[in-house]
């Protein structure tokens, strides 16, 4: 193929999402959309208090309600199984943790507000709603524990008392002789508390699902999710159901972030419905369903230490981290932090690590994958700790980083936590973020605004990330009669502009623009089995075998023409939807090709297997200023250098990484969920719980400087979590950098909202 074509439509070129348009002018079309004939609407009863023994004494009234179909209680869905944590984590002394898994429907005692009591099906959810008020319930209130840390006290209120205690695993990873040798020997040791402020995932689309039934065909289950073929897996587990029998379907997705992986209550509540009255069943969440229903993500708890010479060279890390599981053990929700805690270390050449994990129970909204599941933790608390270990040694931050990065001729490099990196240059990223933030030239910014009665803080953190981890995703490919190609996989976009980067890697092999291309997701009828979207493994994995598939296809279309032709098919290339003789004028179309090819000539598939994760890594340096006098902080300048190996659209990849910052920003000054002291969800609304909005926004500075993976066949390092990784630290830096210079004052943690920030200014001020 020609390099102008190459460059026009294949790896490495910014075209244009093909998406957008459908979803721009209001054609997209997502599972709230979708109706059926007949179709009812359910309604979830949930519970108002966080810990609660209850007896749901009546439900005739509910059943008598206008337009009311059904109301299931826990004694209807007993042959349910519950929605089971599927983590193989183990206990530190090698014993399996204890599961307390979420039951379909609460049988008898309800753990955080939002557990579920009973669903109604009406012929709309105005009357679902009603009657569900009808149904009447005793409460008897329970003590309740909300912090996550303080769930470990001996005092704590057990949320299971027959447990005799809120810990529900305690895992370790690292060598624990060798930290405590190097820690003996250090000549100075930093250490630092660390919170990561619990989040509610809020994507656009807040979770549907409707489930049909015939006696024929088995169940049709329509859903916003991140990947059918693991969602229809747990539900065949729940339902106890032939996976063969149940169809799950995902149409256009607005946003996952990992928080759509997961299966939840309400869609085996549905199929159980529409079971049992024939007719389709549909749920839609509502704002406040998604703030106490779906898993919430981060709150950990971190006492981090770290052993140093007196050259500022790390000897050791000691970490004792505590991570709120809530009410449950979630899908993933132990694996998360252990998934962290392999990635520790970061960049650093740290010889030896010890961490500890407690998980702990609290009556609260159960915790799971949140945009970079357990990578934004690590990153978070090592890039603070280095932080202090520099402001500990009298070194400038650049100069820490650089006396501790991990070499380039040290590579591959296996890490204490088991991480194997492959590549990276990690202190040249570094540099040329900050040449390009203009860390020389801040002193004079800074004295700009202080002239305004502001003050500015500069941060940086160097970050890397396991992501596409070992695993595979099939591609089947198809000519079709028309001559365009179908593409065929079982990953799900959510957002990320999958139907863009699947066609770009096949249309480089046939020389055709992306508008001849149509792929094809999220419909289990279509595909045996697929991966779906999560880790950031759809493009890394799923692009290589749709570029095989594409290769494959490509050669038998060759073959094709050349018997047409009567050529060699060396001699032939594709280009503008034809097969033509080089140097000639004598083509064939694509579509004649596909009325003279056979079925199995017309299809072509490939999956590519991976062994080891990529990693993803980076430097991003943000700068603030801070009014003293209103506690509020602007983000004024945000510069990031990254390296994701070979890149397949350049703006697709833009567009990803700065979502991931504005999440990361988001976290860092305006989210977080707060529980009274009796569970309720005061953060329970948009209207209390605040999001980063356009205008407190900066223009970001995006480049990369690229080191193509070696453990992937294309060089591609994975993109789609990397944002939030990167940016929590870099903008905690920052502020703690301007508090540091200003007041000389100890570090703080997200939220910075404006009142925790006056309140810190303020307490300097007082002991001045």
């Amino acid at each position: 193929m020609n390099e102008l074509v190459h460059a026009k439509f294949g790896m490495g070129a910014s075209v244009l999402r093909k998406e957008d348009d459908a979803f721009a002018t209001g054609h997209g079309r997502y599972t709230d959309d979708i109706k059926a004939e007949g179709m009812l609407h359910g309604y979830v009863l949930r519970s108002p208090y966080a810990h609660a023994r209850f007896r749901a004494a009546d439900v005739a009234a509910a059943l008598e309600a206008d337009g009311v179909h059904l109301v299931l209680t826990a004694a209807d869905t007993a042959h349910l199984q519950p929605l089971k944590n599927i983590t193989p984590i183990k206990n530190g002394d090698g014993s399996p943790i204890i599961n307390r898994d979420l039951p379909v429907l609460c049988d008898g005692i309800v753990r955080h507000v939002g557990d579920a009591i009973a669903f109604v099906v009406a012929d709309s959810v105005a009357q679902a709603r009603d009657a569900s008020e009808l149904i009447e319930v005793e409460f008897e209130d329970l003590d309740v524990v909300v912090d996550t840390e303080g769930a470990l006290a001996e005092d704590a209120p057990l949320v299971y008392p027959e447990a005799g205690t809120n810990l529900a695993f305690t895992s370790f990873l690292g060598d624990k002789e060798k930290t405590a040798e190097a820690f003996s020997k250090a000549a100075r040791v930093s250490e630092l508390r660390i919170v990561n402020n619990r989040l509610v995932c809020n994507y656009m689309e807040v979770r549907a699902c409707l489930s049909q039934w015939s006696e024929e065909d088995g169940y049709t289950v329509t859903v916003c999710s991140q990947g059918v073929h693991n969602i229809r897996g747990h539900l065949a587990r729940i339902t106890g159901e032939d996976p063969d029998r149940i169809r799950v379907i995902t149409p256009d997705v607005g946003g996952g972030f990992g928080t759509k992986v997961f299966p939840y209550r309400e869609y085996p509540l549905t199929m159980e419905a529409a079971k049992r009255l024939g007719r389709p069943v549909k749920w839609t969440s509502d704002r406040t369903e998604h703030f106490v229903a779906d898993a919430h993500g981060r709150d950990n708890v971190a006492y981090a230490r770290m052993a140093m010479d007196e050259n500022g060279r790390f000897l050791a890390i000691d970490v004792d981290l505590i991570a709120a599981m809530g009410a449950y053990l979630h899908c993933y929700g132990p694996y998360i932090p252990w998934l962290g805690m392999t990635m520790t270390t970061g960049v650093y050449d740290i010889p030896a690590m010890a961490i500890t994990c407690r998980g702990t129970y609290t009556n609260t909204t159960p915790l799971d994958a949140y945009r970079g599941a357990g990578r934004p933790e690590a990153a978070y608390l090592i890039e603070r700790l280095v932080e202090q270990c520099a402001r500990d040694m009298g070194l400038t931050p650049d100069e820490i980083r650089s006396r501790n990065f991990i070499k380039p001729d040290q590579l591959p490099y296996k890490t204490p936590g088991g991480r194997l990196y492959d590549t990276g240059e990690f202190s040249e990223h570094m540099k040329l973020c900050m040449e390009r933030a203009g860390w020389q030239g801040f002193e004079k910014r800074n004295a700009a605004a202080r002239k305004r009665g502001h003050f500015r803080g500069i941060g940086m953190a160097t970050y890397i990330e396991a992501c596409a981890f070992a695993g595979s995703e099939p591609a089947f490919l198809t000519l079709q009669e028309d001559g365009t190609i179908l593409i065929r996989i079982g990953t799900q976009s959510n957002g990320q502009g999958h139907a863009t980067a699947y066609s770009q890697l096949a249309a480089e092999k046939f020389g055709m623009g992306v508008e001849n291309f149509h792929v094809h997701q999220g419909d289990t009828a279509e595909l045996e089995k697929g991966g779906g979207t999560g880790g950031s493994r759809s493009v890394p994995l799923g692009g290589v075998s749709v570029g095989w598939a594409a290769d494959a296809l490509a050669e038998k279309v060759k073959k094709i023409a050349a018997g047409e032709l009567e050529a060699s098919p060396d001699d032939v290339e594709l280009s503008g939807g034809e097969a033509r003789i080089i140097g000639t004028d004598r083509t064939i179309s694509l579509a004649a090709i596909a009325q003279a090819a056979s079925e199995e000539d017309r299809n072509a598939s490939a999956e590519y297997k991976q062994d080891e994760a990529t990693y993803p890594n980076g430097t991003h340096i943000c700068e603030v200023e801070i009014d003293p006098e209103t506690g509020s902080t602007e983000v004024v300048a945000y510069t990031i250098v990254d390296d994701f190996g070979a890149t397949v659209n350049p703006i697709l990849l833009a567009g990803q990484i700065h979502g991931g910052v504005v999440q990361g920003i988001g976290q860092c000054l305006n989210e977080r969920v707060v529980y009274s002291d009796d569970g309720q969800l005061l953060t329970a609304s948009l209207m209390d719980y605040s999001m980063p909005r356009a205008a407190e926004i900066p223009n970001f500075h995006f480049e990369t400087r690229n080191v193509p993976s070696t453990t992937n066949a294309m060089g591609i390092k994975g993109a789609g979590e990397a944002g939030t990784i990167g940016a929590c630290p870099a903008v905690m830096n920052a502020v703690n950098d301007a508090l540091r210079r200003e007041y000389d004052a100890a570090p703080i943690d997200m939220p910075v909202v404006p009142q925790t920030l006056w309140q810190a200014i303020e307490n300097v001020r007082s002991r001045a």
